[in-house]
C-alpha cells in the first residue's frame, strides 16, 4: 500500500513503488483525465503535476512520488488552470480532444511560472507534448490569451 496526495487528498493505494504513476492514477486511483499515448515520455499525453512541475507519468514510478503533491487534470485549480481552460474553451483548441490533458497540464505549469510568455517560451514548455491532429496554433493563440487574462 502506497499513501499518495492526489489532487489536495490522502489516497491509499494497493500498488507496487515500481508501478508508473500513470496506471496508479488510472486504474487504482480512477483518475482516467490523464491519457496513456506512447509509455516511452515522448507525447506528453499522460502529463500530471508534481509539486508543481509537470511530469511524465507514463516512466514516473510511483514510489518516487510518495510525499508529495499529485495533481491531475481532474484536480487542477489555479488562476493560471483557470484561464488556460476558459481560452481552451474561447478558442475551441481541441480537435481530437486526445492530447489535450496533457497540453493543458503543460500550458498551466508554464503560466504559473510566467504569466507572460513569448511564442519561444511557449514553444519550449509545450515541445514535449504532442498534437497529431496539429491544433498547435489554437495552442498557442489559448495560451497568449490566458496571458493576458492573468494580467
Amino acid at each position: 500500500m502506497l499513501t499518495l496526495n492526489i489532487n489536495g487528498a490522502s489516497k491509499e493505494l494497493d500498488v507496487t513503488p515500481d508501478m508508473p504513476l500513470l496506471w496508479a492514477l488510472r486504474d487504482h486511483a480512477l483518475l482516467t483525465g490523464t491519457k496513456y499515448g506512447c509509455g516511452m515520455a515522448q507525447c506528453g499525453a499522460c502529463t500530471v503535476h508534481v509539486d508543481g512541475q509537470p511530469i511524465r507519468s507514463c516512466i514516473t514510478p510511483v514510489g518516487s512520488v510518495a510525499g508529495k503533491a499529485i495533481t491531475t487534470i481532474e484536480g487542477v485549480q489555479s488562476t493560471a488552470a483557470k484561464a488556460v481552460q476558459d481560452a481552451w474553451q474561447t478558442l475551441n483548441v481541441p480537435q481530437c480532444g486526445y492530447c489535450q490533458s496533457g497540453q493543458i497540464m503543460s500550458a498551466v505549469a508554464l503560466l504559473e511560472k510566467n504569466p507572460k510568455p513569448t511564442d519561444v517560451d511557449i514553444d519550449q514548455a509545450m515541445g514535449g507534448n504532442i498534437c497529431r491532429c496539429a491544433t498547435y496554433p489554437r495552442i498557442r493563440a489559448a495560451i497568449h490569451q490566458a496571458a493576458k487574462t492573468l494580467g
